[in-house]
Order: C-alpha cells, then structure tokens, then sequence
C-alpha cells in the first residue's frame, strides 16, 4: 500500500507539471489567438472586448488559475475558433484515435513478436540480416512518407496499371462522403478506408517491436534452461513458445502498456495525410489557430493516459513475474 501511495502521488506531481508547463508554453508561444479570429477592419476596441471574452486580458497567473478552478469542476473550457464545447471536440476525436490507434497496436505486436521471434530462432543468417535490414528500414522512415507512398500506389497507381477494383484502396476520410451505404456496407467502407493508414502505423510499429522481440529472445536463448528444453529434443518452435516467449512476457506486456498513449499521440501526421478527425489531426489544428482551451483539454488526455499506462504497466509487470510480487 505505501508503494502504491507513494506512485500515485508521483503520478499527480507529474501530471500537475505536465499541464503547468504546456500552460505557460502555449501562453508564451508567439502569436495571438485574437488576430487570426478577428476580422482584418476590425478597431483595437473590438480586439479588446474578444480578448476579454477569451479571458487573455487578465494576467497570466489569473489566467493560470481561473484555468485550474474549471477544471476542477470537470469544464475543460470552449473552443476559441469554434465556440464549441472542448469535451464535445475531444469526445468526437478521441474514439477516432483510439480505433486507429488500437487496432494497429494489437497488429504491432501480434506481427512484431512474431517477426521478432522468427529471427531470433535464424539469428545470423542471410533470412535474419535479410529482415533486419527491412524492418530498420520500415522503423526509420517518416510515418507520413510511408503514407504518401501507399497513397500514391494504392489510389492513384492503382488505377494506372489497372489493378483490381479491391486494390484501389480510398486515401483520404473515414468513408465514402457520397457512398450513402447502411448497415454491412457502411461497416465494409470504413474498414476499406482505413486499410491504409493501419497498414501504416502497424509496419512501422511492427519493425521496432520485433526488434525488441528479437534482442530479448537471443538472449533467452543462451539460459541454461533453453540449453537443457534443447537437449532434451524439443521442437524449436516449442522452445520459442514455452521457454523463450513465457519468460519474455513480462517485458512485453511493460512495453505493449507503454506504447498505448505513443501510438494515440503518434498517428498525428497519418491523420493529417488520411484526413481521419482523430485527436493528432485536432491537435494539430489547435495549435496552429492558438486555440489554447482545446490544447490543454489534449493535453490533459494525453498526460493523463501516459501516466495510467505507467502505472498499469508496472501491475502488468508484478503479475507476470512472480518474482516481483515476492
């Protein structure tokens, strides 16, 4: 109990500091919300009263902690662009973002362990220098090059080489905006739509994971009791299985609560290429119309979901190891 005290407390320090921080950086950020609002012949009068119908007239800790009082009542605030309630945008945002980002962290490490597994067992051959090479290739490219790329080879491409109607794969949106489907063709479309930009997140995921995976299994594989399931003629890929992987879970599992919150907070540019009103493409729009309520309502969600997946990847971590919890 004084463990987990003690991490919560941690946890709420770093989130109050997070939040702070993100405060006083978008308050003296360059540039004024008022200006890109307001209409060219406005007079200084009339920039005045918006300024003080934003609450930016007062000084920055009255601002800081008028901030702070909302947020406490569960008010993240309204949009200055919009006029529109922060947890409207968010709640609109956020399940975008959590299906996308989900979904291809599930593939990640379904694929990534499995790749990474499948080299450790061919370690120094032509097969695992082979995928080495691809997969650093793959992890070190620019997400949103990537999604140029398939954009240009699945949409436009496609069509060029007269390539079957399933391989013309949509580039930009959730769905069809004239599609009308209903039903089992609605639920067909978007997932047509969003075979890309999983695609996408996944590859590159993937290659990082069974990087990871690779590295922990080489060096499962020279403990000594590997050594004697070998010995005693089990199968390689029961070896992989039930020694190499079960010992290997617990980082794994540490690493998969981890990448939660990066893979949300990283499909920002494959939004932004897709067209998917996710949290990445809505952040991104804040910030460039100094639209400080909804910055800081993405801030809070992110903060906090970085922090809850520490705190459940150190649990995860206590369960899978007995050790731990000894």
């Amino acid at each position: 109990m004084p463990t987990l005290l003690r991490r919560g407390a941690q946890s709420i320090l770093l989130f109050w500091l997070v939040v702070t921080l993100t405060f006083l950086l978008t308050r003296l950020a360059p540039g004024d919300p008022t200006e890109l609002l307001i209409a060219p012949t406005a007079s200084r009068e009339d920039m005045a009263r918006l300024r003080e119908s934003f609450g930016l007239d007062a000084p920055l800790p009255a601002q800081y902690a008028q901030w702070l009082q909302r947020v406490a009542t569960g008010d993240l605030g309204t949009s200055f662009a919009t006029s529109e309630r922060v947890a409207a945008v968010l709640g609109r945002s956020l399940p975008v973002s959590l299906s996308l980002g989900g979904i291809s962290l599930l593939l990640t490490f379904v694929i990534g362990v499995s790749v990474g597994l499948w080299q450790a067992a061919r370690a120094g051959t032509a097969a695992d220098t082979t995928a080495s090479v691809l997969g650093i290739a793959v992890f070190a490219a620019p997400s949103y090059w990537v999604s140029l790329a398939l954009v240009a080879l699945f949409t436009y491409g496609a069509a060029k080489l007269g390539w079957p109607a399933w391989l013309r794969l949509p580039a930009m949106g959730m769905e069809s905006p004239a599609g009308g489907y209903a039903g089992w063709a609605r639920v067909a479309d978007m997932i047509r739509h969003a075979v890309l930009p999983v695609t996408v997140l996944t590859a590159i995921g993937a290659a990082g994971i069974a990087r990871y995976a690779r590295a922990a299994a080489i060096e499962l594989t020279g403990s000594e009791w590997v050594r004697t399931a070998r010995a005693k003629g089990l199968h390689t890929r029961a070896v992989m299985r039930r020694h190499v992987l079960a010992n290997a879970r617990a980082p794994l599992i540490v690493l998969f609560a981890l990448s939660l919150p990066g893979t949300i907070a990283g499909s920002v540019f494959v939004e932004s290429v897709f067209a998917w009103p996710g949290m990445g493409r809505t952040m991104l729009a804040s910030i460039a119309a100094r639209d400080y309520p909804v910055v800081m309502g993405a801030t809070l969600v992110y903060a906090a979901m970085v922090i809850l997946a520490n705190w459940l990847a150190d649990v995860a971590l206590e369960w899978s190891d007995p050790r731990r919890r000894a």
